[in-house]
């Protein structure tokens, strides 16, 4: 995503990247140590993009947007607010009733978090993303300050009445997204698991 970022021009696509990752805690730019409590087993990774520290896993679906922010005519904000409306409607075609918050990125249901953001903007252009908990594990999360909040509670797709696995979701949020950023045309859907 960093390659893709730092060669594109005016003419390059857009791109979407879903995935897993293994268990692994990621700690963005800002990052404070003291917020991974007891990592244990579970590789702490520093990264490029925005935030505190999460937890990836399997069973949660994380996106990667590379998106040209010129072309789109929009701001970070937008961009961010764009994301998590994205995902408010995945939930509410689940009848799942979600809201973002102003002052901690992401998405919530009854106050609990069951989607992170964590964006890079270079060149005017976005990668990173978002993570989605479906089936995963959330007990990793006791383990950090989730996005350096003490005591945030963590909730999940399954544990919400929510019966689909990562890539029929993975097309629904791009569907929603396409639709929050004005795209035409969306070429392929995948789903890939990173080591």
């Amino acid at each position: 995503m960093r390659a893709l970022t730092d060669t594109r021009d005016a003419n390059t696509m857009d791109e979407l990247w879903w995935l897993q990752h293994p268990g692994v805690f990621t700690q963005g730019q800002a990052g404070k140590a003291e917020h991974v409590l007891a990592a244990g087993d579970i590789p702490v990774v520093r990264t490029d993009r925005g935030g505190q520290v999460t937890y990836h896993g399997p069973g949660q679906l994380v996106g990667y947007l590379l998106f040209d922010l010129r072309r789109l005519g929009i701001g970070v904000r937008a961009m961010v607010m764009a994301i998590e409306g994205a995902i408010i409607d995945l939930l509410q075609d689940h009848g799942v009733a979600a809201v973002a918050r102003r002052d901690a990125p992401g998405v919530y249901v009854d106050g609990r978090k069951v989607a992170a953001l964590g964006l890079r903007v270079r060149r005017g252009c976005t990668y990173h993303g978002l993570s989605l908990n479906v089936d995963n594990d959330l007990a990793p999360f006791a383990r950090i300050n989730p996005c350096g909040y003490e005591g945030l509670e963590i909730t999940r797709c399954k544990d919400l009445g929510i019966d689909a696995d990562l890539a029929s979701l993975a097309t629904q949020l791009t569907s929603h997204l396409v639709n929050h950023f004005g795209y035409d045309t969306v070429s392929a859907v995948g789903l890939s698991q990173h080591s």
